[in-house]
């Protein structure tokens, strides 16, 4: 049976090391890092919507600077359009998202010079239609105790991490919150969950590593409902979509959840690395398929040219999305607002279209 990880002392400072200096955390016989500043004084610094506009910049910059190529000194005919065609599924926004653009440039100003402004303020307002209807936010049910959230992806898309700012964010909402580090290949996993357990004071449930991951999910729900939380996250392994023995078992980890209690998992989050472009498409397919995906949430929209494809996404599959993250640091994952996203991708104001 898995046990409840309470270390302390020597041993909990030694697994600082790496893990610390990932989650900004002093280093073990090394200098402190600066304390962080009040939350207020963060804010005031950067705004989220700053914080976004930034993190999407090479997104936005190659669909813009493309943009701005194709109408220098053109006037909007059929060769014109093709090519912003192009470009925009270039940029992965996804065929009919492509199409809609274009259609409305051709509807009121075809054969007529456009400037890549006006053009901008199309394209947001188009994107923005495409994902205002999958911008929804997780919503915790209190019927369930505990509700129970199990996050899956493939290998290196932020689970765990997403799972630690989940727990920072559910806490600070006066939730009490339950982890399960069930990504049992991985002990370099299941100490950094540990960890976040740590910084949000929640308790953590993990085995060693090897462990049978649908028992210790079994152990973390007993262990969840005794203590009466408000909240269980199940961490698991990173797995390929197309290794059809690891989504078998990631199915049976659902079965067992499902014995405490038929109608969990209560959400089932896949996240997605957007730098992974369109092979993002096919993991959503199979995650669906094989573990009832109920929302996304989309990691890493900072390091990538690649942002465009969240549209194609919500365009494809309709799925919500619940939040995105642009960044490492704990206020980096925030919900998913269609409008900010829609803006910050064209190079436009929120709801100015310029």
């Amino acid at each position: 049976m898995a046990e409840m990880d309470n270390e302390t002392g020597e041993k909990a400072e030694r697994k600082k090391g790496f893990f610390g200096r990932l989650l900004g955390e002093a280093e073990a016989g090394g200098e402190a890092a600066p304390a962080p500043e009040p939350e207020q004084a963060q804010a005031a610094k950067t705004t989220w919507l700053q914080r976004l506009t930034g993190g999407l910049s090479k997104s936005s910059n190659a669909l813009t600077s493309g943009i701005t190529d194709v109408f220098t000194k053109r006037r909007l005919d059929a060769e014109t359009l093709q090519d912003l065609e192009d470009l925009l599924i270039q940029a992965d926004l996804g065929v009919t998202t492509a199409a809609a653009i274009t259609e409305s440039l051709a509807r009121d100003r075809y054969d007529k010079t456009i400037t890549d402004e006006e053009v901008r303020a199309v394209l947001a307002a188009e994107v923005e239609k495409v994902l205002a209807p999958v911008a929804r936010p997780l919503t915790i049910d209190t019927a369930y105790k505990p509700f129970v959230i199990l996050v899956v992806g493939v290998n290196g898309t932020g689970k765990t991490t997403t799972i630690g700012k989940l727990a920072a964010k559910f806490r600070t909402e006066g939730r009490s919150v339950m982890l399960a580090a069930g990504d049992t290949f991985r002990a370099a996993a299941i100490e950094q969950l540990k960890i976040w357990g740590e910084r949000t004071g929640s308790p953590v449930i993990a085995g060693d590593q090897g462990a049978d991951a649908a028992g210790l999910a079994f152990d973390a729900m007993a262990q969840a409902k005794s203590a009466g939380s408000d909240i269980l996250i199940i961490d698991t392994a990173g797995r390929l979509q197309n290794r059809s023995e690891l989504m078998a078992e990631l199915e049976k980890v659902i079965r067992v959840i499902g014995k405490h209690d038929e109608r969990a998992p209560h959400a089932v989050l896949l996240t997605l690395d957007a730098t992974t472009g369109q092979n993002a498409l096919s993991q959503v397919d199979v995650f669906r398929e094989k573990a009832g995906v109920t929302g996304l949430v989309m990691t890493k929209l900072d390091g990538t040219a690649r942002g465009g494809i969240l549209v194609a996404i919500a365009e494809r599959t309709g799925l919500p999305v619940h939040y995105i993250g642009i960044g490492e640091g704990i206020d980096d994952l925030q919900p998913f607002a269609a409008q900010d996203f829609a803006a910050a991708i064209a190079g436009t104001a929120p709801g100015t279209g310029q």
